[in-house]
């Protein structure tokens, strides 16, 4: 595949979701990428429902663009046969627990050695180091023991099981991918390779932004429903007439006008820049109340025309026809590994 990174070449020795999106992204750039698929061993993601052809659609779309190397890791001469291979490709992704890559006879340090220009990224839950360095774990435990789920939801519900898994794409994926790029910038400038440590719990953590500023440095306790941005005022999603629902983002007072205007509330307009609960309340209240007397799709309508950031809550289907998204190539037609093509999410990185 052409691309960027049609210079690279990976060797990726991982499985269910982190990794695989990790060197899928790469793969869409253009790099080269071998899948080592042990055949004794079960890829989850490979038997999740549901089913397009032979494979999960899930295995399907984050094999794309690769190539796959059925090899029994335990088997004897495997560690040759990698061992050979890390001399071309010289770039390793694992998402094994700490040390199991040195129990199999090829770590880094016997990698390396091979090939001391090697870039090699372990993708694991809490890291190479810490007490929890062994410790199992899953997307919702890392968002959990990261304080993200601590001020997301509503405070009578807790925290939300969210559609997407956060802390293993935001957190363990986009950093794998920036960690080795990062590895391979450093590489082209002095010759060295680099061991790239990526904890998805260190980089939910870090996705804490605004909200760990605030609690780090400002002393502010997080919580659900307690900010502007997570529901503690009129930024919120409002149900619909029909029950769908809008969101509405109008922090702006040029935009808040806009959305108040139309929903005849312009005089309430002095509440939206509030600080005091009780005012942002009522607001809400005031909000939901109007949107209520609606459908969604006349709402539609209406915010079609005034630029307010009030947007419709899309399923994955809708949003897949969205004009936008479709201007944007956002869905596109890829061989699902058989020959036959499968309609896939696209990619979002687009190079002029």
């Amino acid at each position: 595949m052409s691309g960027p990174l049609s210079h690279l070449k990976v060797l990726d020795f991982s499985t269910l979701l982190p990794g695989p999106y990790a060197t899928m992204m790469l793969a869409d750039m253009g790099a080269e990428v071998l899948r080592v698929e042990a055949p004794d061993r079960v890829d989850l993601a490979k038997i999740m429902p549901p089913f397009d052809g032979k494979f999960s659609t899930t295995f399907s779309y984050l094999s794309r663009g690769k190539q796959t190397l059925p090899l029994n890791l335990k088997a004897e001469g495997s560690v040759e046969k990698i061992k050979a291979l890390v001399r071309e490709y010289d770039i390793v992704i694992e998402q094994f627990r700490p040390g199991v890559m040195d129990r199999l006879g090829i770590g880094y340090d016997v990698l390396k050695a091979e090939n001391p220009a090697l870039i090699y990224c372990a993708i694991t839950g809490y890291g190479q180091t810490g007490p929890y360095r062994d410790r199992a774990g899953h997307d919702i435990n890392y968002l959990a023991l990261s304080g993200i789920a601590s001020h997301c939801g509503r405070q009578n519900s807790g925290p939300p099981p969210l559609g997407i898994q956060v802390a293993d794409i935001a957190g363990g994926s986009h950093h794998a991918v920036m960690g080795v790029l990062a590895a391979v910038i450093k590489r082209q400038q002095t010759g060295e390779g680099s061991f790239v440590d990526i904890s998805m719990t260190d980089a939910a953590f870090a996705l804490n932004a605004m909200a760990g500023a605030a609690c780090l440095a400002g002393g502010q306790e997080q919580r659900p429903e307690g900010g502007v941005l997570n529901g503690g005022s009129f930024y919120d999603y409002y149900q619909t007439s029909d029950g769908r629902w809008l969101s509405v983002g109008s922090l702006e007072p040029q935009f808040s006008a806009r959305l108040l205007e139309a929903l005849n509330l312009s005089d309430l307009q002095k509440l939206t820049m509030s600080q005091k609960s009780e005012h942002q309340q009522e607001l809400k209240a005031a909000i939901q109340l109007k949107i209520s007397e609606k459908p969604l799709s006349e709402w539609q309508d209406v915010f079609s025309k005034t630029d307010a950031c009030v947007e419709p809550v899309l399923t994955i289907d809708e949003a897949a026809e969205h004009p936008q998204l479709k201007a944007r190539a956002m869905v596109g037609e890829v061989d699902r590994g058989d020959g036959v093509g499968q309609r896939q999410l696209g990619q979002p990185i687009k190079f002029g």
